[in-house]
């Protein structure tokens, strides 16, 4: 596909049907289906990398009756997951979009992968959607990934894969399920296996020089080699000025910062906005949110909310701009953030606000978490840090902050041995001590109360069930707990020394923005649309609303409903040329 380069009377310096803005998850499946819809598009990023925050998260896919699992004999009833995300979302989503969802993610998924051979999705039964229990959920769940794949296939698109900050050494990756194994180190054979396998991957990646990539990374680069295949032209380092409207008002292209001179690209059928959130914009972000604290989000550096801003200078509506995509996570002294997921699942350990009492179910969705810490910060007691609390038995047992539970071994690239890294100490990121009294000193809460806390955390545990807050009754809760007992998340406290791991209000991005219909239209102010222009991703306020439905509930929207609206662009000039 070749993009027009010729002034056009108009004044445009380059005309395309489709014009996307943005190379994340979103971004490049609208330009595939327009592409394979006839249409000629071109994405534009801001970013000298590709990938946006799809590259940095997980690679996970919330898409119930996918074809991955279809192939494997499931398919969750339809109305049934309707039913499940009309209940999370508690009205604040039409039924219109939640049913197009439902219908649309399978599709979208079926269509990569009759499109492109790199289109590969796989399903590992097992990981339940984040409320099962409720009617429409699953306790086998609906995340669909994709296989590692070898980053050397890139070829010089390679280096321009937006990476994480913190990368593992080469060799290093773990698929969903053996993470899973892997946290069971000390307690099963399946997780020294998947130790051995790591050693044997960096072992590989040393002699061969193999560069293999899993979760985010596989997922944008194989979205990215499907592009390169079907000819679809990516501009890096082409920040969007603002959308350009004609005389009704319709959103006919944008400006485009290229080269150091401002050009003018013209989009004869549509605009799709898939340019993220505005995860960095701290100033911003405390306007809507004050209770935030510091820029503790893992979403892309280049998101700064410009997809957003430009929709609302031509009077685009926005919706839920103070919510974000939450995660719980430490930030150690470099500024590195690290996501508390297993760790809150651990059976020893509790969770204290600035009171020094539990406040939630440990183990809760990472999006319930934070909503409990924005929530108490509101209230005037600190919960923005909390304190996760452990003893010094389940460090040698269970993985906590990245460090494995096995001998001291030098020059290993994560942290190993009976000892808590002097550093995490000195910092205060990790407190230690040898009485509660002591303890409460450290993390600046009263100390009857935390005394109080640990024993009544203590008898419940014996008990074998969390009478306070349920902890372990769901089977998402299990998911990463100890199958060794018999409530994975519940065993009381030994002997100490204790520690307390600084818990911050992390994210993986702003989920609020532009407020769009079933089609990813952009809405006015009066619910109306705004003709030419769409917004998928975090760029559009979530289907999900102030709920997550599970694990790959951001790119699993950000993916259909970019196909959603090319689909929807590619009906209309359709219609508009038969007519």
């Amino acid at each position: 596909m070749t993009v027009s380069c010729e002034p056009s009377a108009n004044g445009f310096d380059h005309t395309v049907d489709v014009l996307v803005i943005g190379s994340g998850g979103g971004g490049m499946v609208a330009a595939l289906t327009a592409q394979a819809s006839g249409l000629d598009a071109l994405v534009i990023e801001k970013s000298p990398y590709f990938g946006g925050s799809t590259a940095l998260s997980g690679g996970g896919i919330w898409v119930p009756g996918a074809p991955a699992q279809r192939r494997e004999g499931y398919a969750p009833p339809p109305g049934e997951v309707v039913r499940y995300l009309e209940r999370i979302t508690e009205g604040l989503v039409s039924e219109a979009r939640i049913r197009q969802y439902v219908q649309s993610a399978p599709q979208m998924l079926d269509f990569l992968e009759r499109l492109s051979g790199w289109c590969e999705f796989v399903w590992k039964p097992g990981y339940a959607d984040y409320y099962p229990e409720l009617p429409g959920g699953s306790r086998l769940g609906s995340t669909i990934n994709v296989p590692p794949i070898d980053l050397r296939k890139l070829g010089p698109d390679e280096s321009k894969l937006l990476k994480p900050l913190a990368l593992a050494p080469k060799g290093i990756w773990l698929g969903p399920k053996e993470l899973r194994s892997f946290y069971t180190i000390r307690q099963s054979w399946a997780g020294k296996a998947v130790l051995l396998k790591l050693v044997a991957r960096m072992v590989r990646a040393r002699v061969f020089g193999e560069r293999i990539a899993a979760i985010g990374q596989s997922l944008a680069a194989r979205l990215r080699l499907a592009m390169r295949e079907r000819g679809i032209p990516l501009w890096l380092d082409a920040p969007m000025g603002e959308l350009l409207t004609d005389a009704d008002g319709s959103v006919v292209g944008a400006t485009v910062l290229k080269g150091g001179s401002t050009e003018r690209i013209g989009a004869r059928s549509g605009v799709i906005l898939a340019s993220g959130g505005f995860d960095h914009d701290l100033a911003w972000r405390k306007e809507e949110l004050p209770v935030l604290e510091e820029d503790w989000s893992f979403g892309n550096p280049a998101s700064m909310g410009d997809g957003i801003r430009a929709g609302l200078r031509i009077g685009a509506a926005t919706d839920l701009l103070d919510e974000a995509w939450w995660f719980p996570a430490i930030q150690w002294p470099d500024g590195r953030m690290q996501f508390m997921l297993n760790e809150r699942m651990m059976p020893a350990q509790f969770v204290v606000n600035g009171a020094g009492r539990r406040f939630i179910n440990e183990a809760a969705p990472y999006m319930d978490f934070g909503h409990a810490m924005i929530d108490g910060q509101k209230s005037g007691v600190t919960h923005i840090p909390c304190w996760l609390i452990t003893d010094h038995r389940s460090w040698n047992r269970y993985v906590i902050g990245g460090h494995l539970p096995i001998p001291k071994i030098p020059g290993a690239p994560v942290p190993t041995g009976r000892r808590v890294p002097p550093a995490w100490l000195e910092s205060g990121v990790v407190k230690a001590a040898a009485t509660w009294d002591e303890m409460a000193a450290k993390i600046g809460v009263p100390a009857r109360e935390l005394a109080e806390t640990a024993c009544r955390f203590n008898e419940l545990a014996r008990n074998g069930h969390d009478d306070d807050f349920g902890r372990g009754d769901s089977v998402y809760d299990n998911y990463y707990g100890d199958p060794t007992l018999p409530n994975p998340n519940l065993y009381p406290l030994g002997d100490p020394p204790y520690y307390a791991f600084r818990i911050v209000l992390g994210d993986l991005g702003t989920s609020g923005g532009l407020r769009t219909d079933e089609f990813a239209r952009v809405l006015g102010a009066d619910d109306t649309v705004v003709p030419g222009l769409y917004a998928v991703g975090n760029t559009s306020a979530p289907v999900m609303g102030r709920s997550y439905a599970g694990a790959g509930a951001t790119i699993g929207p950000a993916m259909t409903f970019g196909y959603v609206a090319a689909k929807h662009i590619a009906a209309r000039a359709s219609s508009s040329h038969r007519r």
